[in-house]
Protein backbone atom coordinates (compact mmCIF):
# COMPACT_ATOMS: atom_id res chain seq x y z
CA UNK A 1 0.00 0.00 0.00
CA UNK A 2 1.38 3.43 -0.93
CA UNK A 3 2.05 5.69 2.04
CA UNK A 4 2.11 9.42 1.34
CA UNK A 5 5.07 11.42 2.64
CA UNK A 6 4.27 13.62 5.66
CA UNK A 7 3.44 17.23 4.82
CA UNK A 8 4.19 19.56 7.73
CA UNK A 9 2.53 22.98 7.88
CA UNK A 10 3.16 25.96 10.13
CA UNK A 11 0.47 28.41 11.23
CA UNK A 12 1.68 31.84 12.32
CA UNK A 13 -0.24 34.43 14.35
CA UNK A 14 -2.44 36.45 12.00
CA UNK A 15 -4.40 39.69 12.02
CA UNK A 16 -8.16 39.96 11.81
CA UNK A 17 -9.90 37.55 9.44
CA UNK A 18 -12.21 39.59 7.26
CA UNK A 19 -12.20 38.58 3.62
CA UNK A 20 -15.94 38.51 3.02
CA UNK A 21 -17.77 35.31 2.13
CA UNK A 22 -16.39 31.79 1.70
CA UNK A 23 -17.85 28.35 1.04
CA UNK A 24 -16.49 25.19 2.62
CA UNK A 25 -16.47 21.79 0.87
CA UNK A 26 -19.61 19.69 0.73
CA UNK A 27 -20.86 17.72 3.70
CA UNK A 28 -18.89 14.48 3.99
CA UNK A 29 -21.67 12.45 5.62
CA UNK A 30 -24.19 13.42 2.95
CA UNK A 31 -21.67 12.88 0.13
CA UNK A 32 -20.99 9.27 1.22
CA UNK A 33 -24.70 8.49 1.42
CA UNK A 34 -25.51 10.15 -1.90
CA UNK A 35 -23.00 7.92 -3.71
CA UNK A 36 -24.17 4.75 -1.97
CA UNK A 37 -27.90 5.29 -2.49
CA UNK A 38 -27.36 6.64 -5.99
CA UNK A 39 -25.40 3.47 -6.69
CA UNK A 40 -28.29 1.17 -5.76
CA UNK A 41 -31.22 3.26 -7.04
CA UNK A 42 -32.80 2.70 -10.42
CA UNK A 43 -31.87 5.35 -12.98
CA UNK A 44 -29.45 8.24 -12.78
CA UNK A 45 -28.78 10.49 -9.80
CA UNK A 46 -27.16 13.91 -10.12
CA UNK A 47 -25.03 14.99 -7.18
CA UNK A 48 -24.13 18.68 -7.01
CA UNK A 49 -21.48 19.92 -4.59
CA UNK A 50 -20.10 16.48 -3.71
CA UNK A 51 -17.09 16.64 -1.39
CA UNK A 52 -14.13 15.59 -3.53
CA UNK A 53 -11.95 14.68 -0.56
CA UNK A 54 -10.06 11.42 -0.31
CA UNK A 55 -12.64 9.74 1.97
CA UNK A 56 -15.52 10.30 -0.43
CA UNK A 57 -13.45 9.34 -3.46
CA UNK A 58 -12.81 6.00 -1.74
CA UNK A 59 -16.57 5.48 -1.47
CA UNK A 60 -16.97 6.28 -5.18
CA UNK A 61 -14.26 3.75 -6.08
CA UNK A 62 -15.87 1.09 -3.88
CA UNK A 63 -19.28 1.60 -5.46
CA UNK A 64 -17.73 1.13 -8.91
CA UNK A 65 -16.22 -2.18 -7.78
CA UNK A 66 -19.69 -3.19 -6.53
CA UNK A 67 -21.15 -2.58 -9.99
CA UNK A 68 -22.47 1.01 -9.96
CA UNK A 69 -21.56 3.58 -12.60
CA UNK A 70 -20.17 6.61 -10.76
CA UNK A 71 -18.47 9.42 -12.68
CA UNK A 72 -17.62 13.12 -12.34
CA UNK A 73 -18.71 15.23 -15.30
CA UNK A 74 -16.81 18.10 -16.86
CA UNK A 75 -19.44 20.35 -15.24
CA UNK A 76 -18.24 19.08 -11.81
CA UNK A 77 -21.59 17.33 -11.31
CA UNK A 78 -21.29 13.70 -10.24
CA UNK A 79 -23.63 11.16 -11.78
CA UNK A 80 -24.45 7.73 -10.37
CA UNK A 81 -26.30 5.11 -12.37
CA UNK A 82 -27.52 2.48 -9.95
CA UNK A 83 -28.15 -1.23 -10.32
CA UNK A 84 -31.31 -1.37 -8.23
CA UNK A 85 -31.80 -2.67 -4.70
CA UNK A 86 -30.28 -6.13 -4.23
CA UNK A 87 -28.20 -6.09 -7.43
CA UNK A 88 -24.69 -5.32 -6.19
CA UNK A 89 -22.01 -7.56 -7.72
CA UNK A 90 -19.08 -9.25 -6.03
CA UNK A 91 -16.01 -6.98 -6.27
CA UNK A 92 -13.02 -8.38 -8.14
CA UNK A 93 -10.57 -6.44 -5.97
CA UNK A 94 -10.13 -5.43 -2.34
CA UNK A 95 -12.17 -2.43 -1.21
CA UNK A 96 -9.46 -0.06 0.05
CA UNK A 97 -11.21 2.63 2.07
CA UNK A 98 -8.18 4.67 3.04
CA UNK A 99 -8.91 6.64 6.21
CA UNK A 100 -12.71 6.55 5.96
CA UNK A 101 -14.48 4.85 8.84
CA UNK A 102 -17.83 6.05 7.48
CA UNK A 103 -17.20 4.31 4.15
CA UNK A 104 -16.19 1.12 5.93
CA UNK A 105 -19.11 0.80 8.33
CA UNK A 106 -21.81 1.89 5.86
CA UNK A 107 -20.50 -0.38 3.12
CA UNK A 108 -20.46 -3.30 5.56
CA UNK A 109 -24.20 -2.69 5.97
CA UNK A 110 -24.85 -2.30 2.25
CA UNK A 111 -23.01 -5.54 1.42
CA UNK A 112 -24.32 -7.57 4.39
CA UNK A 113 -27.67 -8.43 2.80
CA UNK A 114 -26.22 -9.37 -0.62
CA UNK A 115 -25.05 -12.94 -1.35
CA UNK A 116 -21.52 -11.77 -2.21
CA UNK A 117 -18.09 -11.86 -0.60
CA UNK A 118 -15.90 -8.78 -0.27
CA UNK A 119 -12.58 -7.94 1.38
CA UNK A 120 -11.95 -4.54 3.00
CA UNK A 121 -8.87 -2.73 4.19
CA UNK A 122 -7.70 0.82 4.85
CA UNK A 123 -4.73 2.89 5.86
CA UNK A 124 -2.77 2.41 9.09
CA UNK A 125 -5.23 4.53 11.05
CA UNK A 126 -8.37 2.76 9.79
CA UNK A 127 -6.81 -0.66 10.35
CA UNK A 128 -6.53 0.21 14.04
CA UNK A 129 -10.19 1.15 14.38
CA UNK A 130 -12.68 -1.48 15.64
CA UNK A 131 -15.52 -2.57 13.37
CA UNK A 132 -17.24 -4.85 15.86
CA UNK A 133 -20.12 -2.51 16.71
CA UNK A 134 -21.24 -2.60 13.08
CA UNK A 135 -20.48 -6.28 12.59
CA UNK A 136 -22.56 -7.47 15.56
CA UNK A 137 -26.04 -6.47 14.28
CA UNK A 138 -25.10 -7.42 10.72
CA UNK A 139 -24.27 -10.91 11.98
CA UNK A 140 -27.83 -11.11 13.33
CA UNK A 141 -29.09 -10.27 9.82
CA UNK A 142 -27.10 -13.24 8.49
CA UNK A 143 -23.75 -11.87 7.32
CA UNK A 144 -20.48 -13.55 8.33
CA UNK A 145 -17.12 -11.91 9.02
CA UNK A 146 -13.48 -12.89 9.25
CA UNK A 147 -11.40 -10.10 10.79
CA UNK A 148 -8.16 -9.46 12.65
CA UNK A 149 -8.06 -9.42 16.45
CA UNK A 150 -10.46 -6.96 18.07
CA UNK A 151 -12.61 -6.88 14.90
CA UNK A 152 -10.10 -4.84 12.91
CA UNK A 153 -9.30 -4.62 9.22
CA UNK A 154 -8.33 -6.18 6.90
CA UNK A 155 -11.52 -8.19 7.02
CA UNK A 156 -13.76 -10.28 4.80
CA UNK A 157 -17.54 -10.13 4.73
CA UNK A 158 -19.77 -12.88 3.36
CA UNK A 159 -23.20 -11.40 2.77
CA UNK A 160 -26.36 -13.24 3.72
CA UNK A 161 -28.03 -15.35 1.04
CA UNK A 162 -31.30 -15.10 2.99
CA UNK A 163 -31.05 -11.97 5.14
CA UNK A 164 -33.35 -11.70 8.15
CA UNK A 165 -34.93 -8.43 9.35
CA UNK A 166 -33.99 -7.49 12.91
CA UNK A 167 -35.07 -5.16 15.67
CA UNK A 168 -31.86 -3.72 17.09
CA UNK A 169 -31.24 -1.40 20.05
CA UNK A 170 -27.98 0.52 19.78
CA UNK A 171 -25.88 -0.04 22.92
CA UNK A 172 -23.97 3.19 22.18
CA UNK A 173 -25.17 6.17 20.15
CA UNK A 174 -23.71 5.80 16.64
CA UNK A 175 -25.11 7.17 13.39
CA UNK A 176 -22.73 4.90 11.47
CA UNK A 177 -23.97 1.70 13.11
CA UNK A 178 -27.59 2.81 12.75
CA UNK A 179 -26.99 3.56 9.06
CA UNK A 180 -25.27 0.21 8.49
CA UNK A 181 -28.30 -1.64 9.84
CA UNK A 182 -30.75 0.44 7.78
CA UNK A 183 -28.70 -0.03 4.59
CA UNK A 184 -28.65 -3.79 5.21
CA UNK A 185 -32.42 -3.62 5.68
CA UNK A 186 -32.89 -2.28 2.16
CA UNK A 187 -32.35 -5.75 0.67
CA UNK A 188 -34.02 -7.62 3.53
CA UNK A 189 -37.67 -8.73 3.37
CA UNK A 190 -39.93 -7.28 6.03
CA UNK A 191 -39.26 -4.47 8.46
CA UNK A 192 -35.86 -3.62 9.95
CA UNK A 193 -35.97 -1.49 13.12
CA UNK A 194 -33.24 0.45 14.92
CA UNK A 195 -33.82 1.84 18.42
CA UNK A 196 -31.65 4.76 19.53
CA UNK A 197 -31.56 5.65 23.25
CA UNK A 198 -30.06 9.00 22.17
CA UNK A 199 -30.89 10.45 18.74
CA UNK A 200 -27.95 10.71 16.33
CA UNK A 201 -27.58 12.52 13.00
CA UNK A 202 -30.35 11.51 10.62
CA UNK A 203 -28.78 12.06 7.18
CA UNK A 204 -29.43 8.43 6.24
CA UNK A 205 -33.11 8.64 7.08
CA UNK A 206 -33.61 11.91 5.19
CA UNK A 207 -31.80 10.62 2.12
CA UNK A 208 -33.53 7.25 2.15
CA UNK A 209 -36.86 9.07 2.04
CA UNK A 210 -35.55 11.36 -0.71
CA UNK A 211 -34.81 8.27 -2.84
CA UNK A 212 -38.25 6.77 -2.14
CA UNK A 213 -37.72 4.36 0.75
CA UNK A 214 -40.60 3.63 3.13
CA UNK A 215 -39.42 4.69 6.55
CA UNK A 216 -41.20 5.63 9.78
CA UNK A 217 -39.85 7.27 12.94
CA UNK A 218 -41.55 7.01 16.31
CA UNK A 219 -40.57 7.99 19.83
CA UNK A 220 -40.80 5.48 22.66
CA UNK A 221 -42.00 6.19 26.18
CA UNK A 222 -38.39 6.19 27.38
CA UNK A 223 -37.49 8.91 24.87
CA UNK A 224 -35.79 6.51 22.48
CA UNK A 225 -36.13 7.09 18.74
CA UNK A 226 -37.45 4.07 16.84
CA UNK A 227 -36.74 3.98 13.10
CA UNK A 228 -38.36 1.29 10.95
CA UNK A 229 -37.49 0.64 7.30
CA UNK A 230 -39.65 -1.47 4.98
CA UNK A 231 -37.33 -3.74 3.02
CA UNK A 232 -36.90 -4.13 -0.73
CA UNK A 233 -38.23 -0.72 -1.83
CA UNK A 234 -37.92 0.67 -5.34
CA UNK A 235 -35.38 3.47 -5.03
CA UNK A 236 -35.34 5.99 -7.89
CA UNK A 237 -32.49 8.24 -8.98
CA UNK A 238 -32.70 11.78 -7.61
CA UNK A 239 -31.02 15.20 -7.80
CA UNK A 240 -29.01 15.96 -4.66
CA UNK A 241 -27.43 19.26 -3.68
CA UNK A 242 -24.86 18.69 -0.98
CA UNK A 243 -24.65 21.56 1.56
CA UNK A 244 -21.40 22.79 3.06
CA UNK A 245 -20.11 20.53 5.82
CA UNK A 246 -20.84 22.02 9.27
CA UNK A 247 -17.85 20.13 10.67
CA UNK A 248 -15.58 21.81 8.12
CA UNK A 249 -17.23 25.21 8.65
CA UNK A 250 -16.28 24.92 12.32
CA UNK A 251 -12.61 25.65 11.58
CA UNK A 252 -12.96 29.06 9.87
CA UNK A 253 -15.77 29.88 12.33
CA UNK A 254 -13.60 29.33 15.40
CA UNK A 255 -10.65 31.07 13.71
CA UNK A 256 -12.87 34.15 13.29
CA UNK A 257 -14.01 33.97 16.93
CA UNK A 258 -10.48 33.97 18.36
CA UNK A 259 -8.93 36.75 16.23
CA UNK A 260 -10.04 40.21 17.43
CA UNK A 261 -11.78 42.27 14.77
CA UNK A 262 -12.64 39.28 12.56
CA UNK A 263 -15.93 38.87 10.68
CA UNK A 264 -16.49 35.96 8.33
CA UNK A 265 -19.58 34.65 6.51
CA UNK A 266 -19.62 30.97 5.54
CA UNK A 267 -22.19 30.29 2.82
CA UNK A 268 -24.51 27.33 2.34
CA UNK A 269 -23.72 25.36 5.50
CA UNK A 270 -25.83 22.35 6.41
CA UNK A 271 -27.68 23.05 9.64
CA UNK A 272 -29.24 19.69 10.43
CA UNK A 273 -30.18 19.95 14.14
CA UNK A 274 -28.35 16.68 14.81
CA UNK A 275 -25.11 18.33 13.61
CA UNK A 276 -25.21 21.79 15.19
CA UNK A 277 -24.20 21.03 18.77
CA UNK A 278 -20.92 22.91 18.32
CA UNK A 279 -22.64 26.13 17.28
CA UNK A 280 -25.10 25.85 20.18
CA UNK A 281 -22.15 25.37 22.53
CA UNK A 282 -20.18 28.29 21.10
CA UNK A 283 -23.21 30.55 21.50
CA UNK A 284 -23.44 29.48 25.16
CA UNK A 285 -19.78 30.51 25.45
CA UNK A 286 -20.73 33.98 24.19
CA UNK A 287 -19.95 33.61 20.48
CA UNK A 288 -21.61 35.96 17.99
CA UNK A 289 -22.88 33.48 15.37
CA UNK A 290 -25.94 34.27 13.26
CA UNK A 291 -27.80 32.28 10.60
CA UNK A 292 -28.68 34.21 7.45
CA UNK A 293 -30.72 33.12 4.42
CA UNK A 294 -32.12 29.98 6.09
CA UNK A 295 -33.59 27.50 3.58
CA UNK A 296 -34.12 23.79 2.87
CA UNK A 297 -32.46 21.67 0.18
CA UNK A 298 -33.32 17.97 -0.40
CA UNK A 299 -34.84 17.77 3.07
CA UNK A 300 -31.77 19.27 4.80
CA UNK A 301 -31.85 22.71 6.49
CA UNK A 302 -29.19 25.08 5.11
CA UNK A 303 -28.07 28.61 5.93
CA UNK A 304 -25.20 31.11 5.84
CA UNK A 305 -23.21 31.51 9.07
CA UNK A 306 -22.07 35.02 9.99
CA UNK A 307 -19.36 34.88 12.66
CA UNK A 308 -17.87 37.85 14.53
CA UNK A 309 -14.97 37.81 17.00
CA UNK A 310 -15.70 38.37 20.67
CA UNK A 311 -14.97 37.23 24.20
CA UNK A 312 -15.58 33.57 25.02
CA UNK A 313 -16.19 32.14 28.49
CA UNK A 314 -15.76 28.62 29.81
CA UNK A 315 -18.85 26.46 30.30
CA UNK A 316 -19.87 22.88 31.07
CA UNK A 317 -20.92 20.97 27.94
CA UNK A 318 -23.48 18.24 28.71
CA UNK A 319 -22.71 14.67 27.71
CA UNK A 320 -26.11 14.49 25.99
CA UNK A 321 -24.80 16.89 23.33
CA UNK A 322 -21.94 14.64 22.25
CA UNK A 323 -23.81 12.81 19.44
CA UNK A 324 -24.54 16.14 17.72
CA UNK A 325 -20.92 17.33 17.78
CA UNK A 326 -18.67 14.30 18.25
CA UNK A 327 -16.39 15.37 15.39
CA UNK A 328 -16.14 18.95 16.61
CA UNK A 329 -14.52 18.46 20.03
CA UNK A 330 -10.97 19.07 18.71
CA UNK A 331 -11.90 22.54 17.47
CA UNK A 332 -14.12 23.22 20.51
CA UNK A 333 -11.10 22.47 22.71
CA UNK A 334 -9.15 25.07 20.74
CA UNK A 335 -11.91 27.64 21.31
CA UNK A 336 -11.89 26.73 25.01
CA UNK A 337 -8.14 27.44 25.16
CA UNK A 338 -8.91 31.09 24.24
CA UNK A 339 -11.92 31.40 26.58
CA UNK A 340 -11.93 32.84 30.06
CA UNK A 341 -12.51 30.15 32.65
CA UNK A 342 -12.89 26.37 32.71
CA UNK A 343 -14.61 24.40 29.96
CA UNK A 344 -15.64 20.84 30.85
CA UNK A 345 -16.66 18.39 28.12
CA UNK A 346 -18.17 15.00 28.99
CA UNK A 347 -19.40 11.92 27.15
CA UNK A 348 -16.30 11.73 24.93
CA UNK A 349 -15.39 8.03 25.10
CA UNK A 350 -16.14 7.75 21.35
CA UNK A 351 -13.19 10.07 20.66
CA UNK A 352 -10.78 7.36 21.72
CA UNK A 353 -11.70 5.20 18.68
CA UNK A 354 -11.81 7.87 15.97
CA UNK A 355 -9.09 8.36 13.32
CA UNK A 356 -6.78 8.55 16.32
CA UNK A 357 -7.29 8.54 20.08
CA UNK A 358 -8.51 12.10 19.68
CA UNK A 359 -8.96 12.67 23.37
CA UNK A 360 -5.30 12.07 24.17
CA UNK A 361 -4.19 13.85 20.97
CA UNK A 362 -6.13 17.00 21.93
CA UNK A 363 -4.83 16.95 25.51
CA UNK A 364 -1.23 16.36 24.47
CA UNK A 365 -1.32 19.08 21.81
CA UNK A 366 -2.92 21.69 24.07
CA UNK A 367 -0.45 20.94 26.84
CA UNK A 368 2.46 21.42 24.45
CA UNK A 369 0.97 24.81 23.54
CA UNK A 370 0.95 25.93 27.17
CA UNK A 371 -2.70 25.21 27.98
CA UNK A 372 -3.69 23.55 31.25
CA UNK A 373 -5.79 20.53 30.31
CA UNK A 374 -6.95 17.28 31.86
CA UNK A 375 -8.27 14.24 30.00
CA UNK A 376 -10.33 11.55 31.74
CA UNK A 377 -11.66 8.25 30.32
CA UNK A 378 -14.56 10.13 28.67
CA UNK A 379 -14.02 13.78 29.58
CA UNK A 380 -11.84 16.77 28.79
CA UNK A 381 -11.28 19.87 30.93
CA UNK A 382 -9.60 22.95 29.45
CA UNK A 383 -8.50 25.86 31.64
CA UNK A 384 -8.73 29.09 29.64
CA UNK A 385 -7.28 32.35 30.98
CA UNK A 386 -8.90 34.74 28.52
CA UNK A 387 -5.67 35.46 26.65
CA UNK A 388 -4.08 33.69 23.67
CA UNK A 389 -2.20 30.50 24.61
CA UNK A 390 1.55 30.38 24.09
CA UNK A 391 1.62 28.02 21.10
CA UNK A 392 5.15 27.54 19.83
CA UNK A 393 4.93 23.74 19.56
CA UNK A 394 5.05 20.99 16.96
CA UNK A 395 1.92 18.82 17.13
CA UNK A 396 1.77 15.10 16.34
CA UNK A 397 -1.41 14.78 14.27
CA UNK A 398 -1.50 10.94 14.35
CA UNK A 399 -2.89 10.79 10.78
CA UNK A 400 -5.97 12.69 12.00
CA UNK A 401 -7.32 15.47 9.79
CA UNK A 402 -9.31 17.17 12.55
CA UNK A 403 -6.34 17.29 14.91
CA UNK A 404 -4.26 18.85 12.12
CA UNK A 405 -6.85 21.51 11.26
CA UNK A 406 -7.65 22.27 14.90
CA UNK A 407 -4.06 23.08 15.83
CA UNK A 408 -3.48 25.08 12.65
CA UNK A 409 -6.42 27.22 13.77
CA UNK A 410 -4.87 27.52 17.23
CA UNK A 411 -1.69 28.84 15.59
CA UNK A 412 -3.67 31.67 13.96
CA UNK A 413 -4.50 33.12 17.36
CA UNK A 414 -1.61 31.92 19.55
CA UNK A 415 1.31 34.06 20.72
CA UNK A 416 3.82 31.91 18.80
CA UNK A 417 3.52 29.79 15.61
CA UNK A 418 2.21 26.22 15.75
CA UNK A 419 3.49 23.47 13.46
CA UNK A 420 1.65 20.22 12.64
CA UNK A 421 3.86 17.31 11.65
CA UNK A 422 1.58 16.08 8.85
CA UNK A 423 -1.24 18.00 7.19
CA UNK A 424 -1.68 15.49 4.35
CA UNK A 425 -4.73 13.79 6.02
CA UNK A 426 -6.64 17.09 5.75
CA UNK A 427 -7.32 16.17 2.11
CA UNK A 428 -9.65 13.42 3.33
CA UNK A 429 -12.29 15.95 4.36
CA UNK A 430 -11.25 19.53 3.51
CA UNK A 431 -9.27 19.82 0.27
CA UNK A 432 -7.90 23.34 -0.06
CA UNK A 433 -8.11 24.04 3.70
CA UNK A 434 -4.91 26.08 3.97
CA UNK A 435 -5.70 28.06 0.83
CA UNK A 436 -9.20 28.94 2.06
CA UNK A 437 -7.91 30.00 5.47
CA UNK A 438 -5.19 32.13 3.86
CA UNK A 439 -7.79 33.87 1.69
CA UNK A 440 -9.46 34.91 4.95
CA UNK A 441 -6.20 36.38 6.23
CA UNK A 442 -4.48 33.44 7.95
CA UNK A 443 -0.77 32.66 7.50
CA UNK A 444 -0.46 28.89 6.95
CA UNK A 445 2.46 27.62 4.89
CA UNK A 446 5.08 24.90 4.60
CA UNK A 447 7.98 25.44 7.01
CA UNK A 448 11.10 26.94 5.46
CA UNK A 449 13.89 24.43 4.94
Amino acid sequence: MHVAAPRPLISRPAGALAAGRVRVPGDKSISHRALMLGGIATGESEIHGLLEGEDVLRTAAAMRLLGAEVERGADRVWRACGRGVGALIEPEDVLDLGNSGTSARLLLGLIASHPITACMTGDASLRRRPMGRAMQPLTEIGARFVARAHDRMPLAIVGAAEPMPIRYRLPVASAQVKSAVLLAGLNTPGATTVIEPEPTRDHSELMLRHFGARLTIEHGKDGARVTTLEGQPELTGRVIRVPGDPSSAAFPAVAALIRPGSEVTIEGVGLNPHRTGLYETLREMGADIRVLNAREEAGEPVGDLQVRAGTLRGIEVPASRAPSMIDEYPILAVAAAFAEGRTVMRGLAELRVKESDRLSAIAEGLSRCGVTVEAGPDSLTVEGVGTPPRGGATIATRLDHRIAMGFLVLGIGAAEPVTVDDAAPIETSFPGFAELMNRLGADIAEPKA
